[in-house]
This record gives C-alpha cells, sequence and structure tokens, in this order.
C-alpha cells in the first residue's frame, strides 16, 4: 500500500519500537539487581522476601522500594544480569515515598542514569525492568497512561500519601516492587512501586523532590520533614483567578488526614492552595519541597482559594513519624 512521503509504515513505525525497547533494555539492565531479602532471627537470618534495586553508584549504593526491605534487622543478597552477586544492608528507609537505600559490598557495579520525570507526557513511550516473581531482568514496555496519581503511605499510625505516582500499563508483577521503570533514552524516570490492577502499574518518580529524599538516605540513613497531612493534586484555576495570581494551576487538596495539621487548620477537599509562606504553589512538588525540617512546629500562612472565596489559613506542620521504620 502506498504511504504519503515521509509517513512511516506499520511494519516501520513497529520496527522503531522495538529498537527504541531493545536499546533501553540493553542499556538499564546491567544497572537492575535482583533483591533476595532476610531478617535476622535467633536462629540466624531467614528469607523475607524478594524484589529489584537500581544501582546508583559503582561502590554499591543501590535504590529501592522501602517496602521491598521493611521491617528491623532485614539485609540480604543483590544479584546483577552480569552474574555478579553481593550481600547488601539497608541503609535507610522511608515509607512516605516508598523508597530505600541499600549497600552492597561492591565496587564495580553499573550505575543507572537517572531522568527527570517532570518531562513525561501521557502516551510516553516507558520500560519496566525487574524480576516479578524471580525472573531475573524482565522486560515490560508500556505507555505512561496518567501523571500525578496520589498513592497513600503508611509509618505506625501517620499517614501520608506519596504525590505525582506514574500510572503505566507496563506489566508489573510482584518482585517488580523497586525495579526501573525507563524511558526510551534509557534514563531511570520511576521506581516501580505497585500493581493496582491488570494493565495499571505506579511508580515513583524521579524528580527534585525524590532525589532530595535519596541524598539523604545516603548520607543521613533517614528523611526529616515537616506533615501536613493532605493528598494534593494539580488542578488549573479559574479564569478570574488566573488573573489575580498571575499563574494558571494550584494545589488542589483531594483529602485531608484526620487528626493532621491540615484537619487542624481548616482545611477541606477541593480546596485549592495557591501560597505557603508567599512562595507560589502550583505544583505538589512545590509543596513537598517547601515541607522540610524546618518548618517542623512552625506556624506557616497558607492562601487557599474555597469556591472563588480567598482564605487566609494557619498550620503548624509536625514531624513526619518514621519509627516504626
Amino acid at each position: 500500500m502506498a504511504v504519503a512521503d515521509g509517513v512511516p509504515t506499520e511494519a516501520e513505525a513497529l520496527d522503531a519500537y522495538s529498537r527504541a525497547v531493545i536499546a533501553t533494555a540493553e542499556r538499564v539492565s546491567p544497572s537492575v539487581v535482583n533483591l533476595r531479602v532476610t531478617r535476622q532471627t535467633r536462629s540466624g537470618r531467614r528469607p523475607a522476601g524478594a524484589g529489584s534495586g537500581v544501582v546508583l553508584t559503582a561502590d554499591g549504593f543501590i535504590l529501592t522500594s522501602a517496602h521491598v526491605v521493611d521491617g528491623p534487622g532485614r539485609g540480604g543478597r543483590a544479584s546483577s544480569v552480569e552474574g555478579t552477586e553481593s550481600r547488601f544492608r539497608v541503609i535507610g528507609a522511608d515509607p512516605f515515598s516508598d523508597l530505600a537505600v541499600l549497600r552492597a559490598e561492591a565496587d564495580d557495579l553499573t550505575p543507572a542514569e537517572l531522568g527527570e520525570a517532570e518531562s513525561l507526557r501521557v502516551g510516553q513511550l516507558v520500560i519496566a525492568i525487574g524480576n516479578p516473581n524471580g525472573f531475573e531482568s524482565s522486560v515490560t514496555a508500556g505507555v505512561v497512561s496518567a501523571l500525578g496519581r496520589s498513592l497513600p503511605a503508611r509509618s505506625g499510625r501517620s499517614v501520608r500519601f506519596v504525590d505525582n505516582v506514574i500510572q503505566t500499563d507496563a506489566a508489573l508483577n510482584p518482585g517488580n516492587s523497586g525495579g526501573a521503570l525507563a524511558d526510551s533514552r534509557g534514563r531511570v524516570v520511576g521506581v516501580n512501586t505497585a500493581v493496582a490492577g491488570v494493565g495499571l502499574g505506579l511508580a515513583v518518580p524521579i524528580n527534585r523532590a525524590t532525589r532530595r529524599v535519596i541524598g539523604a538516605l545516603m548520607s543521613e540513613g533517614r528523611v526529616r520533614r515537616a506533615y501536613l497531612g493532605i493528598a494534593g493534586g494539580p488542578r488549573p484555576l479559574p479564569p478570574q483567578a488566573r488573573s489575580r495570581y498571575g499563574r494558571r494551576s494550584a494545589v488542589e487538596v483531594v483529602e485531608v488526614v484526620s487528626e493532621s495539621p491540615a484537619s487542624r487548620a481548616g482545611l477541606r477537599p477541593e480546596d485549592l492552595l495557591i501560597e505557603l509562606n508567599g512562595i507560589a504553589l502550583e505544583r505538589v512538588e512545590d509543596l513537598q519541597r517547601l515541607l522540610d525540617a524546618e518548618l517542623i512546629g512552625q506556624r506557616v500562612d497558607l492562601t487557599v482559594l474555597r469556591s472563588g472565596r480567598e482564605l487566609h489559613v494557619h498550620a503548624i506542620p509536625a514531624e513526619l513519624d518514621t519509627r516504626s521504620i
């Protein structure tokens, strides 16, 4: 069948898709490890689960999902597609981002290149690489189905929501958790964290907020952050508000955690957060970036748009409770 000049045939398009997936798999697979997790007991170390991890540095730092290594006395062994195997220990875990950093007894690992999830677009090709059900270095491909999802995360009695989660239809199964979600250029843009249904996988994004979490876990083994107690998502501002504030979007309060600082301050679902201490909030990332350790116990001023009316709300962020890690 003749096609217009410059328009690829179906076979050509499929071949280009295959080349992109193959190139990404070849580039990223050496940086994805299979984790066999054990826990310390009185009678020695016992199996406690399995998952995947992404190599951060050649000298043994590995990124994975916090729930893969959750619990006291966790450690285990990490093996790569290249056949190397080494013991690892947990450096730090942050259940509120579902990220953890491990340190393997190795100095010759292949680090992955971290990308930027903020550049993703719905419909974009992504490739998931991990170890589902123990099958090492399995590759699945799909597209970004949605952006800006929220995923509840718990530690003890505290609840927080992992925001800006990536939704993809790349097939995920138990064991994929902690593995890489990569773009077609072989950059890791997310850490696979959950299977929410057939054709519905979720990944924690690699962005400025999670890079700070990773850095804190690597250097201090923990993350201190202020906590309001909301689930948030991006929402376009109404036309009148756009001209009033000089921007196009704000952070919508999707859910308020009971007995949280946000609840005590009177925030409600569907409130639009415009500013925090005079700093514009256009994305959830803006809010999370501001809620650092310095704001714990300090009064903050929130500019809120509720049913078209501007309100000024005062809240006192608490510290996230990570004592159960």
